[in-house]
């Protein structure tokens, strides 16, 4: 890769895992990788399907709130395809990324650009997700008023502004970040033409639903979790990644791991995206390795001191009341 594209590793003092493990644990299977993609499609088209056989509301509203869960797994692999991680040929990868972003509005080429700088300088001033996870603890009542906005798709707009590239800024400091001013040229042509791919999907989208007979359903089933239930998953999820963590120094204490039932994992953190500290020490494992990774750094030690929490404790750890000597978001 060139200058402006690469992943790099969070190499701030800590302990790793042997280099050959390493290596075993990057090497991508694209088996793993389909049946990611063929489970995800597969719960969407089950889901939409009972909503629409039964079209009841004592259906309908629970199949909108977990499409909205899948629609974050749709971001979840978008992510992974960001990274070039999803499958061996950068051409299939790019597709389903692309695919998988883009009918939840998302640019994967354009997220790939802004989530690079996420990785390669968290919690420094050219992070662009500063803005929507530092500055944790707040109190109850300040998250919980985001939730609510989020709900009833007030932040929608902002979320996807963010998902094009737009600049990024800190209400607490007001620093302002232009994540598509620090990349390759390459990468800036194909997030524009990417973007242009989502926003041609999202406008033709409406207009084959009422052509095909089928409008109030993709309003309902599709578009509405879009802009209500998933907005508050992925603030729960961001925040619950880098929140109220407990030292910017190291990627052991500035990323969180996050463990729990099954079940709730799922819904709030699907494909194996709980796992954050791994994924940001070591941004080349796919996501059907980082169960592995997690297990195989318990055992060498290197998760000593680590930010690694079950879910509940993490929850109760981001509502509590701000320190009263918190004045900054992050470290200058």
């Amino acid at each position: 890769m060139t200058t402006g594209e690469t992943f790099r590793e969070d190499t701030r003092p800590r302990r790793g895992l042997p280099a050959a493990l390493v290596k075993e644990l990057t090497r991508q299977d694209d088996r793993e990788a389909w049946a990611g993609v063929i489970e995800l499609y597969g719960c969407i088209a089950v889901l939409i399907g009972a909503a629409v056989w039964a079209w009841h509301p004592l259906v309908i509203i629970p199949a909108m709130i977990l499409i909205a869960t899948r629609q974050q797994a749709c971001f979840v692999i978008a992510h992974d395809a960001a990274h070039y991680r999803l499958f061996r040929s950068r051409a299939l990868n790019d597709i389903v990324g692309r695919i998988t972003g883009g009918i939840v509005g998302i640019s994967m080429a354009t997220y790939r650009v802004t989530h690079r700088l996420h990785h390669n300088h968290l919690y420094e001033k050219q992070d662009p997700d500063i803005p929507l996870n530092a500055g944790y603890p707040r109190g109850r009542s300040y998250l919980l008023t985001k939730l609510f906005k989020d709900l009833f798709g007030r932040t929608a707009f902002m979320t996807y502004r963010y998902f094009f590239g737009a600049p990024a800024i800190n209400e607490e400091t007001g620093d302002v970040n232009r994540p598509l001013n620090d990349t390759s040229p390459r990468l800036r042509a194909a997030a524009r033409a990417d973007r242009w791919w989502v926003l041609g999907f999202h406008a033709t989208m409406p207009l084959a639903a009422f052509a095909g007979g089928f409008l109030v359903e993709y309003l309902l089933l599709w578009v509405l979790p879009l802009l209500t239930f998933l907005q508050p998953l992925l603030r729960i999820r961001a925040i619950c990644e880098h929140g109220a963590v407990s030292d910017f120094s190291s990627p052991l204490t500035a990323a969180r791991t996050n463990t729990g039932p099954a079940w709730l994992l799922w819904l709030f953190f699907p494909h194996n995206v709980n796992f954050h500290i791994e994924h940001h020490m070591y941004p080349s494992i796919p996501f059907y390795n980082l169960p592995r990774a997690h297990r195989e750094m318990l055992s060498h030690g290197v998760l000593e001191g680590a930010e690694v929490r079950d879910l509940r404790e993490t929850l109760k750890l981001v509502v509590a009341d701000r320190p009263a000597d918190r004045t900054e978001a992050a470290p200058a």
